[in-house]
């Protein structure tokens, strides 16, 4: 499953280069991988089920790539590759040659392909929930086709509000269902369910919003807006099918429950009515069968929803039925656009004649829709008919759907092809038989009513895992003279009648609209979007001091709250004052730094101040004992006390008046404190196993280091590094982007300095006169390469000694602001040729690649290498994949230190000769 997963991503990426290199013929080639995956889906089925593959994903999380297919999975698998094949070669036809976006399409409908499978094939729910998500991330893509109509911008935003609302309501109850099972894993939940009401819900919710159940159910008709072969794929076979599918695999588990059943149920029947309803006064005939896709939604809801094995069998031919026949449906609306050039009923005449053969593929999809035999729509409609016999309620809502559906689909076959009294007949294109061989055997599989008998045996696997039985229902092709076929007699006579008084039932559809989903839909994002603008203005007020003060009440608000909401805590504690003597003196002194901080009224001294408190830390980490990580504290703190210094440049140096009262800051500052203290105390207290931290020496020798931190760093913790190291990068590429907004050069300009012809410049400083320092310039020029070396012998030894790629770079990055500081920009320029977007990019790769390409190895992600090596006047080095990550680490500082001074120092720096020059 995994390399079939991995090959619609390959083919997917792929698109955009096949589509301007082969044109449209490349969404040939792309339906390869469906094909292939179909091909795989027989070869599943034939091997035996349930299959099972199962590969480590997060073991430390009991997380695992774990596939499974039982014959509910099978037929998904056959549905959404099957389907996607011949879409994506009807769709090589239906866009003309040279459209715009063709490779986006094509990779969108490959990727939700690809989704889909990894959706009704995984037996783990997270797992379930990634490929859920991306579905819906790919359903935008593509509903949302025509960047420049709005329509289609609308309708993809819709789409994705709803179903990404209903996805994240879904996740919370798959954790709730996890948490509550022991095992995430599908298979184990439904043989052993637990019981969660709660769960239940969040669940449904889910699965209700992504199958346009109502109250959801207005994205699905607005997604017409997307080209007709994604509302065939999507809105007939895949998408839409997803939540539905969600049902029936945990409605073994949970189908008995009374909540289960009391919300699939009525929702299910008030869908089936509300769209069948809406569909008789439709005039677009995409829009009429997207209203006749959510009433059989709502059917299908109702079959799983009921939890029972009748109607589970009646659900799983209805699943394969629907799909076959709408999708066919689908691609003949989309023949008929193209050929007669309108979708509207009130257009469209004469075109059965001109177009037989097209007609006759309609009729046959359409019977199997009303319930006609002997198609695979009778035997679904019929099984479903006999296991709700037992349900007298329901049973009228889906017999009263039922007329609805065969109204809605004579006025369909009407609307598309009928002679219409005073119209002229609609003049017609001649079309490539690619857009009607598709159609045709979609429709053409609806008349295998035979197997009917041969396909419940085959569904046995599946509907024998639902605990209650329920009424008996039987999918055959003839089953005598029963209340389902007399039910479903009397609805096809009705539906008959409701087609004929099509006119007063429009004009009645009309008036008893009372509230259009749309427009509630948009009103609700309308004034959500006016409350953003209200919130916003009251809490986004472009003051840093409300912003913190914000924040710290909020911090004190959750520490009063746990204690209050978690009764009084238990504080079983041994307090020690000090281990060192020095201890308290640093403490005290930290202390005192930081009242000073209260009654400093410059900037630049505040931040002095505030700078100190952080060197005082630093030698509390020295006094404990932990070197390393003083050593990155004091580099660290240097190192921003300069930034702090540079941007202040720019700011008054003048006293500054709090803009609250030093009482209420001093008030929160202690109640921040006391929290903190608090939590920590708590959370000691609270600790019933041996520390972590006494495993950690142990841990360190098996990654061959002699030192803790670095050995935490880059080998227990390498994937929290690297992903430490790209939020690094992200927030200086975003600080610095602000100073360069409105340059359209990103690069340090040195200042034009005139030296004496025949004169090599040694110091290439671009201070104003008056603010050179000779003395400072010629020690940072002597002292630069020694400090660079400092910085590389720090890289290396970081393993077995204090030091390390993160403590290598600020020590470089130290130096690089030294030239600065003593010689502006270009000093900078010379100090420092290589861009800094170039240094952040290979740091980046460095560290990724490193990783990535130990996982590629089969091995973890930083032990692909490690050796010991003599190097001559140097001496023992010891070489592994985790020096290479932290290579990357020490360039990306380097790179992250020089874009800092480029923004905050060169950068103002040209915009005070600027201003002055001015």
């Amino acid at each position: 499953m995994e390399s079939l997963l991995v090959l619609h991503a390959v083919a997917a990426i792929s698109a955009p280069w096949l589509a301007r290199r082969l044109g449209r013929v490349c969404l040939v080639l792309l339906a390869l991988p469906p094909a292939a995956a179909f091909l795989a889906t027989g070869w599943v089925a034939a091997g035996g089920l349930p299959w099972r593959e199962s590969n480590p994903w997060a073991p430390v999380l009991g997380i695992e790539l774990s596939f499974r297919a039982d014959p509910l999975a099978v037929l998904m698998m056959a549905l959404v590759s099957g389907i996607g094949v011949l879409v994506l070669c009807y769709s090589a036809r239906y866009f003309p040659a040279g459209e715009a976006g063709l490779g986006r399409y094509g990779g969108a409908m490959v990727a939700f392909a690809g989704s889909m499978l990894g959706l009704v094939t995984a037996d783990d729910l997270l797992l379930l929930y990634m490929f859920w998500e991306l579905t819906t991330v790919f359903s935008y893509l593509l509903i949302g086709y025509d960047p420049d109509s709005r329509t289609s911008r609308q309708a993809a935003l819709k789409a994705l509000s709803v179903t990404t609302s209903g996805g994240l309501a879904m996740l919370a109850g798959f954790v709730l269902i996890g948490q509550g099972a022991g095992t995430y894993r599908i298979s184990e939940i439904v043989a052993d369910p637990p019981r969660s009401p709660a769960a239940v819900a969040l669940v449904l919710a889910g699965a209700l919003a992504k199958s346009a159940i109502f109250p959801f159910s207005t994205w699905l008709p607005a997604a017409m807006a997307a080209p007709t072969p994604v509302s065939a794929y999507l809105h007939a076979a895949a998408m839409v099918k997803a939540g539905v599918y969600l049902m029936a695999r945990l409605g073994p588990a949970f189908g008995d429950g009374a909540l289960w059943r009391a919300v699939a149920l009525p929702l299910g029947v008030v869908t089936i009515l509300l769209g069948g309803w809406r569909a008789l006064r439709e005039t677009d005939l995409k829009r009429l069968l997207a209203y006749g896709t959510v009433s059989q939604l709502g059917l299908l809801v109702v079959l799983f929803g009921a939890g029972e094995r009748g109607a589970a069998l009646a659900g799983a031919a209805m699943l394969l039925a629907h799909a076959l026949f709408k999708a066919a449906l689908f691609l003949v609306v989309g023949i008929v656009d193209r050929a007669a050039g309108s979708r509207e009923v009130g257009e469209l005449s004469g075109v059965g004649r001109a177009m037989p053969w097209v007609c006759a593929v309609a009729v046959v999809a359409g019977a199997s829709m009303a319930g006609l035999p002997p198609l695979a729509g009778f035997a679904a409609k019929e099984a479903a008919l006999e296991s709700l016999l037992g349900r007298p309620v329901v049973l009228a809502g889906v017999a009263l759907g039922s007329a609805l559906t065969a109204a809605y689909t004579l006025r369909f076959l009407w609307g598309a092809f009928a002679a219409k009294p005073g119209l002229a007949g609609r003049r017609t294109e001649p079309v490539p038989a690619t857009l009607f061989w598709p159609a045709v055997l979609l429709s053409a599989l609806g008349l295998l009513t035979p197997l009917a008998s041969w396909y419940a045996g085959a569904m046995t696997g599946y509907t024998r895992t639902f605990r209650e039985p329920g009424h008996d229902a039987h999918l055959a092709f003839w089953t005598g003279f029963t209340p389902a076929l007399a039910l479903s007699a009397g609805a096809l006579a009705a539906g008959a009648l409701l087609f004929l008084a099509r006119e007063p039932v429009a004009r009645a559809g009309a008036a008893l609209h009372l509230v259009d989903s749309g427009q509630v839909f948009w009103s609700i994002v309308r004034r959500l979007d006016r409350f953003a603008v209200r919130v916003t203005a009251l809490l986004q007020r472009g003051s840093v001091p409300d912003y913190l003060m914000v924040a710290l009440l909020a911090t004190v608000g959750v520490g009063v709250f746990a204690v209050v909401y978690g009764g009084p805590p238990r504080l079983d504690l041994r307090l020690v004052a000090w281990q060192r003597p020095e201890q308290p003196v640093v403490a005290v002194l930290v202390a005192a730094t930081a009242v000073l901080a209260l009654f400093a009224r410059a900037y630049i001294l505040t931040a002095v101040v505030v700078g100190l408190t952080g060197y005082g830390t630093a030698l509390l980490f020295l006094a404990h004992g932990s070197p390393d990580l003083a050593l990155t504290q004091f580099l660290a703190e240097t190192l921003s006390l300069v930034v702090f210094a540079l941007v202040l440049r720019r700011l008054p140096l003048g006293p500054v008046r709090g803009r609250l009262p030093l009482a209420l800051r001093l008030a929160l500052g202690l109640a921040v404190g006391v929290v903190a203290t608090g939590a920590g105390m708590l959370a000691m207290s609270a600790r019933d196993s041996v520390p972590v931290g006494a495993l950690m020496g142990p841990a360190a020798t098996e990654a061959g280091a002699r030192n803790i931190v670095s050995a935490l760093i880059l080998d227990i913790r390498a994937w929290d590094t690297m992903g430490e190291s790209a939020v690094l990068i992200v927030l200086t590429l975003g600080v610095t982007s602000l100073v360069f907004l409105r340059r359209r050069a990103f690069h340090i300009e040195p200042a034009e300095i005139r030296h004496p012809p025949g004169r090599q410049r040694w110091l290439a400083a671009t201070l104003p006169r008056g603010q050179r320092a000779l003395a400072f310039e010629v020690a940072a020029r002597l002292t630069f390469h020694t400090v660079l070396v400092l910085s590389v012998f720090l890289l290396f030894i970081g393993h077995s000694a204090v030091g390390g790629g993160f403590a290598g770079g600020i020590v470089a990055g130290l130096a690089i602001t030294v030239r600065y500081l003593a010689g502006g920009r270009n000093e900078l320029a010379v100090a420092v040729p290589v861009h800094a977007g170039v240094l952040m990019g290979v740091g980046l790769t460095l560290s990724a690649g490193t990783a990535l390409a130990g996982l590629l190895s089969g091995g973890a992600a930083l032990e692909m290498l490690a050796t010991d090596v003599d190097v001559p006047l140097v001496g023992h080095l010891h070489v592994s994949t985790g020096l290479v990550f932290d290579l990357g680490i020490y360039v990306s500082v380097v790179g992250m230190v020089q874009d800092v001074l480029r923004g905050l120092g060169a950068e103002l720096d040209r915009q005070v000769d600027a201003e002055e020059g001015a």
